[in-house]
């Protein structure tokens, strides 16, 4: 059978409009209180949000699992039935067209001030209209910034569409008076940590379903789960994406028509927060003062935005040939639906394929391009060299398929100029030198101080290199696996393709199962750029492209050397039994002592995210074991088998994997 979704990863360029332009030149007060009419689903008015509770409440699936915890628990239905009740009112949105007017008008003073464009791709809003009127529609975007949502509403009311109902974190609900602005203009309210609360997974669970299969709105939620702190892609959550699958499986609808979104910055308003969040300094709660404090954020520049919507995948058109929804027909609906091995596998895949759209459209800023670069010269760089560089790896960029945002109406050097003002907080041109800029703060300061200093610019700007990282990933492997392997016979390269795959799984987007067809996109990138060629002996570097397989290896470096130090720490410290969150501790201590002596050379190595994604990785290739104690997770680690990792990881082992089977 052919791959899930192998087709519709070749996505071709779109035309964007900037939406702000009409925006300087009108009346935001005629924008937010004109006509608003958005065709709806099959044509017919949506419930309110009353009546909607209503048919959750009353549905048979809700009513069973009711009567079944108050047999388990031996409390009165009624009771139960209550404490739903509250749950529903606590998630639920209520959205009211008065409240999208009054963000449509708050929103417009809001962007036009910090934004110098917002590009939308108006031909994926046409599909768009037309797939609202036909079937139930999801909307899954990244989620990089807390303004995404705002965003993706405010397009759609500009366009005349149904607003989506949003699921949300709890933690904005608590935000007095924004949380009811938000819950008004369409966000339901989800826990963090659901556990295994049988109710209100029962009651979430049904209300998302029922907005499904009676197209009250469109569905927008993040598949990723959380905001991403790095700005990469992350390994897609499913609980969302079994719900809103689930009323097709059962027949409940024909089909479910699912949206990627892809939304791009040039500069993310939370740049700084999310460097410090990685290095360990707490996130602010989420607050009405806090917002209000935040307000500095206006007086910014954050330059140019895309939005791209891609075209609507069909739910029923991946499930041809792979779901048998047969054997839901015997199935009472009152009844919990136990998904088998085979449906969580195409859930599964599913959410990596609509990840993987995401990226394919992602609209890439020069920015982007110029961080690969400055990251792999630390110390600096004169601009000649730079622009050199930048314009190098803009060619290699587009033969790998990547959208760029590079003006054809400015020079080379005005783009990269412009780019490198915008980003004033991380370098700065003296003497016609490019240097990053260490934190501003008091002084004088210790040693570890002085690492946390240089280190939030450094972890800032791969940030923005990670938005572009997808660009090269396959091809970086291959390059990788190529300089590393036991010889360049294309069974050996193609085994250390499948460890750096499996091992780094949390760091890219790989469609599950499809390993030789990530192999061969990245051996045919690098062969049709005349870097590598391929023979029945195996495959080789070109003689005038080495600099290119070094400079993909040298992408890979910082996640190198995160894993091989977290792996040696492992072993040489005395690790047993840890937490997450003693374990991140830890590790830092280390790694600062280490980035001090010297014996660390990159900075990213202190970013939390890739040191979680280290002990999901030892997990997953059984060099790890979790278990549940005193609600909270501890890990005890295999020493043996850590240490055969990193060396693997350090070339010094063959990594068994499995056999390359197009030879």
């Amino acid at each position: 059978m052919e791959p899930l979704g192998k087709n519709m990863l070749r996505v071709e360029p779109e035309n964007f409009i900037d939406i702000l332009e009409e925006r300087r030149r009108g009346s935001d007060l005629s924008f937010a209180f004109r006509t608003f009419s958005p065709q709806p689903y099959y044509g017919v008015t949506p419930p309110s949000a009353k009546v909607l509770n209503s048919m959750v409440m009353e549905s048979q699936y809700l009513r069973y699992i009711i009567s079944e915890i108050a047999v388990e628990s031996g409390e009165p239905c009624e009771g139960v039935k209550e404490e739903a009740m509250g749950l529903l009112e606590e998630m639920g949105q209520n959205l009211q067209l008065g409240f999208i007017r009054l963000l449509g008008f708050a929103l417009s003073k809001i962007f036009k001030r910090v934004f110098s464009s917002i590009h939308v791709n108006e031909d994926g809003l046409l599909r768009l209209q037309q797939a609202i009127q036909e079937h139930p529609v999801i909307l899954m975007p990244n989620h990089r910034s807390y303004i995404d949502f705002l965003v993706l509403s405010y397009i759609m009311f500009t366009y005349d569409l149904s607003i989506p109902v949003i699921a949300a974190g709890i933690p904005l609900m608590g935000m007095s008076l924004v949380g009811e602005i938000l819950r008004r203009s369409g966000a339901f309210f989800i826990r963090r940590a659901i556990g295994s609360d049988k109710l209100y997974w029962a009651v979430l669970s049904e209300y998302v379903r029922t907005i499904v299969r009676t197209g009250y709105a469109p569905v927008e939620f993040y598949v990723e789960g959380l905001r991403s702190r790095t700005l990469k892609s992350l390994t897609p959550k499913l609980g969302m994406m079994q719900m809103v699958l689930e009323p097709f499986f059962t027949g409940e609808v024909y089909d479910v028509s699912l949206v990627p979104v892809s939304i791009s910055y040039d500069r993310v308003l939370e740049e700084t927060l999310l460097a410090h969040e990685l290095l360990g300094i707490p996130k602010p709660k989420e607050s009405t003062t806090g917002l209000l404090k935040a307000r500095r954020v206006l007086e910014e520049d954050y330059g140019c935005m895309h939005v791209c919507f891609g075209k609507p995948v069909s739910v029923r058109a991946l499930a041809q040939g792979r779901v048998n929804r047969g054997q839901f027909n015997l199935v009472p609906r009152d009844l919990p639906l136990n998904l088998s091995a085979e449906l969580q596998q195409f859930v599964n895949g599913v959410a990596h394929l609509l990840v993987r759209l995401q990226e394919k459209s992602m609209v890439l800023s020069p920015w982007s391009l110029m961080t690969f670069i400055l990251l792999q010269n630390p110390e600096g760089m004169d601009w000649d060299q730079l622009t050199h560089k930048t314009l190098w790896l803009k060619t290699l960029a587009l033969h790998f398929g990547a959208h760029l945002n590079w003006s054809a109406q400015r020079s080379n050097s005005e783009v990269m100029s412009e780019n490198v003002a915008l980003h004033h907080s991380i370098v700065r041109i003296e003497k016609g030198r490019v240097q990053m800029v260490e934190e501003a703060g008091p002084g004088p300061v210790t040693q570890e101080e002085a690492v946390f200093k240089r280190a939030a610019p450094v972890l800032m700007c791969a940030s923005y290199r990670n938005q572009a990282l997808h660009v090269f990933s396959r091809t970086a492997l291959v390059a990788l696996a190529m300089t590393t392997a036991v010889s360049h016979r294309k069974e050996d390269i193609f085994s250390r393709f499948c460890f750096l795959q499996e091992l780094f799984a949390n760091e890219f987007i790989f469609m599950p199962g499809q390993a030789v067809e990530d192999f061969e996109e990245g051996c045919v990138g690098l062969q049709q750029c005349g870097v590598i060629t391929i023979t029945d002996q195996g495959l080789s570097v070109t003689e005038e492209e080495h600099e290119t397989i070094v400079f993909l290896t040298a992408i890979l470096h910082p996640f190198l050397e995160t894993y091989e130090v977290v792996c040696r720490i492992l072993c040489e410290e005395k690790f047993e039994t840890f937490t997450e969150k003693s374990f991140i501790s830890a590790v830092r201590d280390v790694l600062l002592k280490l980035l001090i002596s010297g014996e660390v050379r990159s900075c990213e190595c202190l970013s939390s995210d890739t040191q979680k994604n280290v002990l999901s990785a030892l997990l997953r290739m059984g060099a790890a074991a979790k278990s549940r104690v005193a609600e909270q997770n501890e890990y005890r680690v295999n020493r043996a088998a850590v240490r055969r990792i990193w060396k693997t990881l350090g070339g010094g082992e063959t990594p068994q994997m499995m056999s390359y089977s197009r030879l």
